[in-house]
C-alpha cells in the first residue's frame, strides 16, 4: 500500500512518522493487492478508500488520549466511514452503539444523541480504531486474517511505547487480547464486556468507562472528552 499504490489512503502526517514505514512491508502489500481484487472481482467493500484510515486523519498521533478498540466495520451499506462503532449522520444508530450512549447516559446524565456520528469525540482525541479496517458488504470478517491485524497491533504498540498517559477502552475479549501489550503502570486501562446487545448486560452497562476517562485524564492535566455530541447539522 505505497504512496504509488494507494494515493487515496495516505496517512495523516503524524502517523506516517510513527507507523508509516509498515505499509511498505510485504503483508500490507499483499493486502493492498488482495483489496485490489476484490474490487476488480465486483465486491463491495466498506468503508470506501478514502476513508479507510479516517480515524488516523481525525485524530493525530501527538492528540490522542483515549483508544476504543472496535474489531470490523459495519458491513451494511453506507454504515463503516472509518471510524469505530461510529456511523454517519442519518444512518440508524447501531444496536452497540446504543448500548454505548445508554451508558454515557447513566455515567454522565447527557442524553442520547440522535446520529451515531462520533467524528466529534475523534476530534477530541478519542482514537476510534478498528482492528480490521476493511469488509465486504453483508460478511462480517470479511477481511480478517489479510494483514490489517499485525497493522492495528503495530498501532497499538507504538501507542503504548511512545506515548504516556493514555486511556485504552478494551470492550470485549478481542479487544482485550488485543489490548495486552499496554503498560497499565504508563496507561489507564479499563476493561469490560463488548457493548452488543448479547453482551451489554454482563458488564458493560453500570460500568462507568466514560467518567474514569476523563477522571484520570484530569488528575493528569489534560482536558477530559465532551462525550456528548452536537445534532448532525453542528458536525
Amino acid at each position: 500500500m505505497s504512496s504509488s499504490e494507494a494515493p487515496q489512503v495516505q496517512l495523516e502526517p503524524s502517523w506516517k512518522a510513527h507507523i508509516g514505514d509498515w505499509l511498505l512491508r510485504p503483508e500490507m502489500r499483499e493486502l493492498s493487492a488482495f483489496l485490489r481484487q476484490r474490487k476488480a472481482a465486483g465486491a463491495q467493500v466498506f468503508p470506501p478508500g478514502p476513508q479507510i484510515f479516517a480515524a488516523f486523519d481525525a485524530t493525530p498521533f501527538e492528540q490522542t488520549k483515549v483508544v476504543i478498540l472496535g474489531q470490523d466495520p459495519y458491513h451494511g451499506h453506507g454504515q463503516a466511514h472509518g471510524l469505530s462503532f461510529s456511523v454517519p449522520p442519518g444512518v440508524p444508530v447501531p444496536p452497540s452503539l446504543l448500548n454505548i450512549y445508554k451508558e454515557i447516559e447513566a455515567d454522565l446524565g447527557i442524553p442520547r444523541p440522535s446520529h451515531g456520528c462520533l467524528l466529534p469525540w475523534a476530534r477530541q482525541g478519542v482514537l476510534l480504531l478498528n482492528a480490521v479496517l476493511t469488509v465486504e458488504e453483508g460478511k462480517a470478517g470479511a477481511h480478517q486474517g489479510r494483514g490489517w491485524e499485525g497493522f492495528t497491533d503495530h498501532v497499538v504498540d507504538v501507542l503504548n511505547r511512545e506515548r504516556e498517559g493514555l486511556v485504552f477502552l478494551l470492550w470485549g475479549a478481542y479487544a482485550q487480547q488485543k489490548g495486552k501489550v499496554i503498560d497499565t503502570r504508563r496507561h489507564r486501562v479499563l476493561k469490560a464486556p463488548h457493548p452488543s446487545p448479547l453482551s451489554a448486560h454482563r458488564g458493560f452497562l453500570g460500568c462507568r468507562h466514560f467518567s474514569q476517562a476523563n477522571e484520570y485524564l484530569q488528575r493528569r492535566g489534560r482536558a477530559p472528552i465532551d462525550w456528548g455530541l452536537p445534532p448532525p447539522a453542528a458536525l
